[in-house]
Formats: C-alpha cells, sequence, structure tokens
C-alpha cells in the first residue's frame, strides 16, 4: 500500500481501518484511503477531517465507505456550507441527525442503476443534495406534479 500519512492520520482519529484495495471491505473499513488523500489536497485536512467526522459520528458508519460516497459526501458538504451556512456553522447537530436519516446503503445501491452512465459520486451526492434543498432550502414544488397531470 502507498502510504497516504494525513488520510491515515484521520482514518486512525476515527476508528477506521484502512484495507487493501483487493479485500472485501466492511461497515468500519474502507479501501479509499487514496482517495480521502486527494480530498486532504484538494479541499484541506480540516475538510477531509469533517467528512470522515460526518462518517463516523452517525448512523451511516453502517454502511461501506467507498471513494464514490467519500467524494460524494465531500462535494454535498461545500454545497451545504455554500447554501445553507447557518446549518453547517452554527447547528451542526442538525447536519449530523439529517445525516442520521440517511439510508445511504439504498442510495449507493440506486447509484450502481447508473454505473457507466453517471458517474456514481454524482447520482449519489444528488440523492443526497435533494433531501438537504427538501429539509433546509425553501418549500419544493411536488416533484411528481408531472404524473397527477398526466390522468387529469
Amino acid at each position: 500500500m502507498i502510504d497516504h500519512p494525513e488520510a491515515r492520520a484521520i482514518l486512525d482519529e476515527f476508528g477506521i481501518e484502512p484495507i487493501h484495495s483487493s479485500a472485501h471491505a466492511k461497515p468500519g473499513q474502507t479501501k479509499a484511503v487514496a482517495s480521502l488523500q486527494k480530498i486532504v489536497n484538494k479541499r484541506g485536512y480540516d475538510h477531509a477531517r469533517f467528512v470522515i467526522m460526518t462518517w463516523a459520528e452517525t448512523m451511516i458508519r453502517k454502511t461501506v465507505l467507498d471513494a464514490a460516497t467519500l467524494w460524494a459526501f465531500s462535494d454535498v458538504i461545500l454545497a451545504a456550507e455554500r447554501n445553507f451556512p447557518d446549518l453547517m456553522g452554527k447547528d451542526v447537530e442538525k447536519w449530523f441527525s439529517f445525516v442520521d436519516g440517511l439510508h445511504v446503503g439504498w442510495l449507493q445501491d440506486w447509484a450502481r442503476d447508473v454505473d457507466g452512465i453517471i458517474p456514481k459520486r454524482f447520482a449519489i451526492a444528488g440523492q443526497i443534495y435533494e433531501r438537504i434543498k427538501r429539509l433546509f432550502g425553501v418549500e419544493q414544488p411536488d416533484l411528481l406534479d408531472d404524473r397527477a397531470r398526466s390522468r387529469a
């Protein structure tokens, strides 16, 4: 394994075991050490640490932390910081509560349906951000309203 000291330090802090890329990952383990190091390099140590803290401190820790989901959470955290600064800056417990309610395993499974067409990272991030916008943003129209019109 190539050494990624900053990524490994973050994973060690939160008790996530880095495993070899050929191994089968279980909850509490990740093969995405290189991806985490890329996030550290691109977005900073504190951001990468918050991504892993979000994973480790919520119920989503029961799902497998793969590279696509890691990057999706990194993207969504940046979007939430920009669009919902109070949520991310003043009410982090509300953020953790929101993440606790996500069914990340389902989102990962649904993203597999579009694998090879839409990158899984973007499919997962879009699903999470839609839920953030629905809960913390302005009231949304019924996203299924076109179906109601077709029956009229």
